[in-house]
Order: C-alpha cells, then structure tokens, then sequence
C-alpha cells in the first residue's frame, strides 16, 4: 500500500525561512510532525508545544525551515540573544535531532540541512545542540562544517537500552545477573510491596507518583505541570504505562513509562528515601518489566539517559549522547563564542 501524504505549503520565500513560533510551525507542517506521521516522542509538534510552554515560555523561538518539492526539514531553536542559540529541548528531552516529514530521502535531507546551516548563519554565530544520537550528530557536524562553521561534539551522557525483541518477561529475566535476580527475590519475601499499572491518566495514581517523587532521593522536579501534562497526553493516547508501589496501603514508589511503536520509554522513577533499605524501586521495575514484556511485547526498552549504576543491571547496551558546539567564523558572536570555548576547554585541561 502506498503512502499518501499532504504537500508541504510553499513558504512565502523559496529555499529556507525562519519561522518565530510553535503555531508557525504547526501551519507550515500541516499535520505531518503529528503522532500519526512520526514514530518518535521528540519528533513531534506536541512535545515542542509543552517544551516550549513550560520549560521556555518566555524564551523567544527560532525554528530553521527548508522545503524542497514535498520534502521539508525544520531546526527548532531558542534563542538566547546576543547571537546565540541553543536546540529547543529541555532535560526532558532523552533525544535531539531536525525534524522532517515522512520519508524524507537521505540525499535530500542532508540538501535541506545544509540549506538550514546557512540560513542560521543568517541570523546566529553560535549553537548549542543536545542531546543527540551519534549518528545525528555526525550529521549535522558534517552538514554545518561544509557551509563553514566550525564544530566541537562531545559526549553529553550515557543512554542505556535493552534488547527485548521476541522476549517475554522470563525470557528476559532469565538473561539478568544473579545479583539482581537474588535481590528481587529476597525483598519480594521481606518487605513485599503492592503495584499497580495503570494505561490510562489516574489523577490519584499520579498524586501518588508525585507523594513519592517528593519524598524520594531526586532533585525538585524542574516542570510538574510538563510531567503531569505529557503523562495526561499519553494517556488520551493508551501509551501510558504508570506503575505506583504501595506498602500498608501508603505510596513507596513510582515510575512513568510509555509504550509506542515496539518501544518502550522509562521517563520517571522514584522512591521513598526512606525505604530506601527494601528496595521498592526495584521491586516495582520487576513489576513493570514483566507487564510491559508480557502485554506489549516492545523490541527495545529504553532506560533514557545517563549513566547510574542500576541501570546496567536492567539493560543490555550502554551508548551515548552528544552535545555539538557550532561557530560561525564569519560573525563575530561565533568568534566570540568560539573564543571562550577553546580558552575554557584549555583551563580544563591545563587549569589547576
């Protein structure tokens, strides 16, 4: 069957425009960053828009947009000023990259985000994209450095993923260390917990979570209202899979995952720091684990970024994320920003 997908509408000048607003966006995509044409979470129109209202609301928005024929590739920005701007992400977001309507080819695309490089140096001197894959890394590294810009890419964070494809939930835990194995073992006996999972928005199940989150070891969470209104958006749309553990009736832990296109997404998890000693944690991800292999049966499960130690425990594959530092030489807030990154990257290494 053949996919048939609305035309991109011309933009008002040919080649590349920059558009100042989420709603601008929205027009000149026509539907196609919308979850029925894009299988990534961070690809699409609604996480910018709750990116954006929560995190950034009084952040001015610089969107690169270049079209060719139906194909288009659009760079979401924030601009900081003075030159300067940063990917439109948030400490939410577990992967930055262009966002391009559906099946875009690999020729053309690399067309259009070299149409974008030049169209942000326009307008910017410096960038500062993250977290991005390796591979969009690369892409843009090479895509920006033929238009002259010059490029740092580092790594950013450890992002941890399991392979799950055919597994059910003994499968996979069968292929877990006996460490892990025996823990779950000794505490499902000692101080055993209640869960339950829930694929629909709860508001009493999240007031929960958000009970657990507040007693937990976790930094003050930087949006509830982002958490809460995702979870609620991925419940409308039965991706939602939020797992409460409750000792003596009373909340101990939480976590917030989603389940979508054969993967699986652990965003949030939390428990009581002072039942830290019967691992109630551990024991709802035994729970979650085995509910999400056994009922959705996802290819891969991903344990979002950065690189704690239980992670390892629970996944397969460390990999990584980078942030990529883009220069334009030929203005002067590139040259500025260049400056001060070499001389810091220097005292790093030389500084005492």
């Amino acid at each position: 069957m053949t996919a048939h997908f609305p035309l991109i509408e011309a933009a008002a000048a040919p080649g590349a425009r920059m558009l100042g607003s989420i709603d601008a966006l929205a027009r000149e995509s026509a539907g196609m960053l919308d979850r029925p044409f894009q299988r990534g979470h961070y690809d699409r129109l609604d996480w910018l828009t709750l990116t954006a209202q929560h995190l950034w609301p009084d952040t001015p928005i610089a969107i690169a947009s270049a079209r060719v024929g139906p194909h288009a590739l659009w760079l979401p920005l924030r601009d900081g000023g003075a030159g300067r701007a940063r990917s439109l992400a948030s400490w939410y977001t577990l992967a930055f990259a262009p966002m391009s309507t559906p099946g875009c080819p690999e020729d053309v695309r690399a067309t259009l985000l070299a149409t974008i490089a030049r169209q942000v140096g326009k307008r910017f001197g410096a960038l500062a994209l993250w977290p991005l894959e390796p591979e969009v890394c690369a892409e843009v590294q090479s895509a920006f450095r033929a238009q002259g810009w010059i490029a740092i890419a580092r790594v950013e964070t450890a992002h941890w993923i399991a392979h799950t494809a055919g597994l059910d939930f003994d499968a996979y835990w069968a292929r877990r260390g006996s460490k892990l194995r025996n823990t779950v073992r000794r505490r499902a006996k000692s101080s055993p917990v209640e869960t339950q999972i829930f694929d629909r928005f709860d508001a009493d199940a999240w007031a929960a979570y958000e009970t657990v989150y507040a007693g937990s070891w976790k930094p003050n969470e930087g949006s509830p209202a982002f958490v809460r209104a995702f979870a609620e958006q991925e419940g409308a749309a039965g991706t939602l899979r939020l797992g409460i553990a409750r000792r003596d009736g009373q909340p101990v832990a939480g976590q917030f995952w989603t389940v979508e296109n054969g993967v699986a997404t652990i965003h949030k998890l939390a428990h009581l720091e002072s039942e830290r000693a019967n691992s109630p944690g551990t024991l709802l991800s035994h729970a979650m684990f085995r509910h999400v292999l056994d009922h959705d049966r996802p290819d891969l499960i991903d344990y979002g970024n950065g690189d704690e130690g239980y992670k390892a425990e629970w996944m397969d594959e460390r990999r990584v994320r980078h942030r990529l530092r883009l220069f334009n030489p030929y203005s002067l807030s590139g040259l500025a920003a260049g400056a001060t990154t070499a001389a810091k990257a220097l005292f790093r290494r030389f500084g005492h």
